[in-house]
């Protein structure tokens, strides 16, 4: 049984407080984990496991059941049988482990390392079974990828617990994705038989590229000459630069869509990248360029707040 000494706060691992909310649970979490994952900090054995004291803290506040019981009996949360009458027991089972398995017969089963047939009657049968065998417990984790890792594909190497799993992640995998594991889950505490992994994927954010949706979003800036006149600009693209003509007239903050230059697909193909005109004017003039502006603001007829003049209360 722990002690006060061995007590883990996982409101204080997470830096939340305890009326957090499940969206400030999973930020804080997200953030943490970025900044701790094992592969932005090699070799370092005090992220690793604040990593893995993150993940734990998050796999029991993130979910209500566990949550309720974690702030109810406190470092005795998870110890099986414990009540706020009684202490705890190694011969019954917590609610935690029991939500794991379909009924009670399939826990009974699981505690017991066997497998029993049942036989159920359904109407217009001799009486035919089927088998039913305790399924183990699946296991949650998370996985932090560099833009460049989940546009591309890669194989990674994940901690689990005293165990190193190769994981392959496919092309295009986005923030939010899952990927499923079969039998590398952690062992059942009672039949030793594994359950799945799933993993949660976190894609690291990008300086220059975002996500909207199933699209790429990315800022380019351009002069107020290539506004008004159109121009031909180089576009940076998550494969290399493209041509991409801006037509005359374009506003600051209009999207021109790349078709086919977003992100990569699962099954093929790529998505849109959208590229947001940001209008820069510049800082230092030369003579020259300080001439023309002036010519053109002593001749222009445009009035971009014409209709401003009509606004009253």
């Amino acid at each position: 049984m722990p002690t006060a000494t061995d007590f883990k706060d996982y409101y204080v691992t997470l830096g939340v407080s305890k009326t957090a909310t499940p969206e400030e649970i999973k930020r804080a979490y997200r953030k943490l984990a970025r900044k701790y994952h094992p592969d932005l900090n090699p070799g370092d054995q005090d992220a690793e496991a604040k990593f893995k004291d993150l993940n734990e803290a998050n796999e029991v506040l993130f979910d209500p059941e566990k949550r309720q019981k974690y702030d109810q009996f406190g470092q005795h949360w998870n110890q099986p049988g414990y009540t706020e009458a009684a202490a705890p027991s190694s011969t019954q089972a917590t609610a935690d482990n029991f939500d794991q398995y379909s009924d009670f017969d399939a826990f009974v089963n699981d505690l017991l390392g066997r497998s029993q047939r049942r036989t159920r009657t359904t109407r217009g049968s001799d009486g035919g079974g089927f088998r039913s065998q305790a399924p183990a417990p699946d296991t949650e984790a998370a996985i932090a990828l560099t833009f460049a890792e989940a546009f591309q594909g890669v194989q990674k190497r994940l901690q689990l617990d005293d165990e190193t799993i190769n994981v392959r992640i496919p092309v295009g995998a986005k923030p939010g994705s899952r990927i499923r594991i079969k039998g590398k889950g952690r062992p059942s505490p009672f039949s030793q038989q594994r359950g799945d992994l799933h993993l949660t994927i976190e894609v690291l954010p990008h300086f220059f590229w975002r996500f909207e949706g199933d699209d790429l979003v990315c800022d380019v800036p351009i002069r107020p000459d290539e506004a008004v006149l159109g121009a031909q600009i180089k576009v940076p693209t998550p494969d290399g630069s493209v041509t991409m003509k801006v037509p005359k007239g374009a506003r600051s903050g209009q999207s021109l869509r790349l078709r086919g230059k977003g992100w990569a697909l699962p099954k093929g193909g790529r998505g849109n990248l959208f590229a947001k005109l940001q209008m820069v004017t510049p800082q230092d003039l030369s003579a020259i360029e300080q001439e023309y502006y002036e010519k053109i603001q002593a001749n222009t007829s445009f009035n971009p707040r014409a209709q401003l003049e009509e606004i009253t209360l």
